[in-house]
């Protein structure tokens, strides 16, 4: 009667506050949120908006493309695609070396609503970063690689 059933210490161990896949979730929405509000609140756009804008930049490239450099899924960036050409953002054109291959590009409005986000996004980076030296800031985006590199290895 007094056994307890296989893995209760574990159980009872257990601490959600200190498991290092649930800090780094609280850490990335404080993060991600304190971003958010900049693009959010001045020009409505979304989270797969904004990385979209950010990755295009001035270059001209598919949706594809985006895919690859931005981390987000074919329908996030199908979805982010379509706001922005709807906001008047973003353009749809035939590529000049591939007749069959679509590429996308700003619109001077567009360009114009990155330049802007830009520099407030890049102070948001240093208040977030603030009180961290230079090898702290670099001890801190080495030791993220490193994790990252053993999450893409499982």
């Amino acid at each position: 009667m007094g056994t307890k059933p296989p893995g209760s210490r574990e159980t009872a161990d257990f601490d959600l506050h200190s498991f290092f896949p649930y800090l780094v979730r609280i850490y990335y929405r404080a993060v991600s949120s304190s971003i958010t509000d900049i693009y959010a609140s001045r020009y409505g756009l979304s989270v797969s908006e904004w990385r979209t804008m950010a990755v295009l930049g001035t270059d001209r490239i598919s949706a594809t493309d985006i895919v690859a450099r931005s981390s987000m899924n074919k329908v996030n960036v199908s979805r982010a695609i379509n706001g922005l050409r709807e906001a008047g953002y973003l353009r749809r054109e035939i590529d000049d070396s591939d007749r069959r291959r679509a590429v996308l590009r700003l619109t001077d409005d567009g360009l114009d609503v990155l330049r802007t986000l830009i520099p407030l996004v890049r102070e948001r980076e240093a208040q977030l970063l603030s009180g961290l030296t230079d090898a702290e800031r670099t001890a801190l985006v080495r030791l993220m690689e490193k994790v990252r590199s053993n999450a893409a290895a499982l």
